[in-house]
């Protein structure tokens, strides 16, 4: 009976187990996994600024695909029952048997068509379908607005999470310190005052750690929101702060890149969407417009005769003022150097200066741009290399220090020091290597290429090139 119960005791405790393995597997499948690639390949799907820019982007296709719907004649119909409450049409000289309702009634139908060309229309057509290149571009920038946004969050996340483990890091060794100066001090080998340092260092750092998590935790909230993701969702970065690092050449830059920037390829269309309108307005100022117009009124009276068969065959239909007319027009008003049409010209061609003076504002912050990122992207390739050299003197440092310490011939507050040293030499390390990403996503932006993919295809040139030479 009891080794009944005993197995019974444990096939529930294994099934238990069982339990707790699957619900701890359910849960752990409720994190999210994200690579910077990922991470922008969500967004771009999801996030709510990049479903606007589609919308926008769709109307302006649909405007310039059916732009040119100006051409298209107007068609009208219309259909009229109409009775008259004249007496006159009951007169004595009238056979009592005429004198019926159908005198009252007339039917009217009509139809009419009309149709205007002007050469503006053209330009009209054109503007539409150069609104429309000019809703790609700003859709193409939303998305790289997008994935700069993304990558430098992301990567900003990593070093809050490094900075976070160094921290954790400290405190762990702070807490091993503490445990060992209260074995020590239990065994007589140290005086409670270092028992004392030991515990109060220990348990200052609680609070600051304690902050930065919840910091990170807040960090990683606004961040899934942003790329599309509810609010709370626990998310888990994949990845490191290493950057790919390029020659940062200024003068080489500019005349490879400058004219791809994706501001100045929206302005230089705006300048010629402006430049279709100051011809628009030409044309409609310049060239007399065309009119046709076609009209057909047939008319049915007395439909309610029964005597003559009814509707609709009788009474008969007869064509009243039906027409057709071709026009020239010519607003002359529009030759007026005052006249609406010829100041909003003026005003047209003051815009199209304007822009051209915001394009020279916009080469010259270019450069200035440019120059900024290449500058840093040095800056920080330099002291990447000096504080890769730190991190491993300061790691001797801290080491020696940490050896000294245990063998009661160095103080807490050196110890403390040494570590203090070291984990701002990985931070700094950690933090120019961001400075060096976040410039490069800022060179990338300015110039509108993507390194890596330019990159990629001269090592794919290059291999061409080898295999034709063998």
């Amino acid at each position: 009976m009891k080794v009944m119960i005993k197995k019974l005791v444990l096939q529930l405790l294994a099934f238990s187990l069982l339990e707790t393995m699957i619900f701890a597997e359910e849960e752990k499948s409720n994190v999210v996994n994200l690579t910077v690639d990922q991470a922008v390949e969500f967004a771009l799907k999801n996030s709510n600024s990049m479903k606007a820019a589609d919308i926008d982007l769709a109307m302006k296709e649909r405007a310039g695909k059916y732009g040119w719907n100006v051409l298209l004649p107007s068609v009208n119909a219309t259909a009229t029952m109409n009775r008259s409450s004249s007496d006159s049409l009951e007169s004595k000289e009238v056979p009592a048997f005429v004198q019926t309702e159908s005198l009252h009634w007339t039917g009217i139908v009509g139809v009419s068509a009309s149709w205007n060309f002007s050469f503006a229309y053209i330009e009209q057509i054109r503007i539409a379908k150069k609104n429309y290149e000019v809703g790609q571009l700003s859709f193409e920038k939303s998305q790289r607005e997008i994935k700069v946004n993304v990558q430098k969050l992301f990567y900003g996340l990593l070093l809050q999470q490094e900075n976070l483990r160094l921290q954790k890091t400290s405190l762990e060794n702070s807490r091993q310190r503490y445990i060992q100066a209260e074995t020590n001090y239990k065994n007589g080998a140290v005086p409670e005052i270092r028992l004392l340092q030991a515990q109060v260092a220990y348990q200052n750092m609680k609070p600051t750690v304690s902050k930065l998590e919840k910091e990170f935790m807040a960090s990683i909230d606004t961040f899934a929101f942003l790329i599309g993701y509810p609010v709370g969702t626990e998310i888990q970065l994949s990845g490191s702060i290493n950057p790919e690092y390029i020659e940062a050449d200024y003068d080489k830059l500019m005349n490879l890149y400058s004219s791809c920037n994706l501001d100045l390829q929206n302005l230089d269309k705006n300048i010629e969407i402006a430049k279709m309108g100051l011809t628009a307005a030409n044309l409609g100022a310049y060239v007399p417009s065309l009119a046709l117009s076609y009209s057909y009124t047939p008319m049915l009276a007395n439909f309610l005769d029964a005597d003559k068969g009814g509707f609709p065959s009788g009474g008969g239909w007869k064509d009243l003022n039906g027409s057709f007319s071709l026009t020239l027009a010519w607003n002359l008003t529009n030759l007026l150097p005052f006249s609406a049409n010829r100041q909003q010209a003026a005003d047209t061609k003051a815009t199209i200066q304007k822009l051209e003076v915001n394009r020279n504002m916009l080469l010259e912050n270019q450069k200035i741009n440019v120059r900024k990122a290449v500058n840093t992207l040095v800056d920080a390739r330099e002291q990447i290399d000096v504080m890769s050299r730190n991190i491993g003197l300061a790691q001797r440092s801290y080491e020696m220090t940490a050896r000294s310490y245990r063998n009661g011939t160095t103080e807490l507050l050196d110890l403390r020091d040494a570590e203090d040293q070291l984990n701002q030499a990985k931070l700094g390390l950690a933090n120019q290597k961001f400075n060096y990403i976040s410039a490069l996503l800022d060179l990338e932006t300015e110039l509108n290429v993507e390194f890596k993919k330019v990159s990629d295809e001269a090592e794919t040139v290059e291999t061409v090139n080898e295999n034709k030479g063998e």
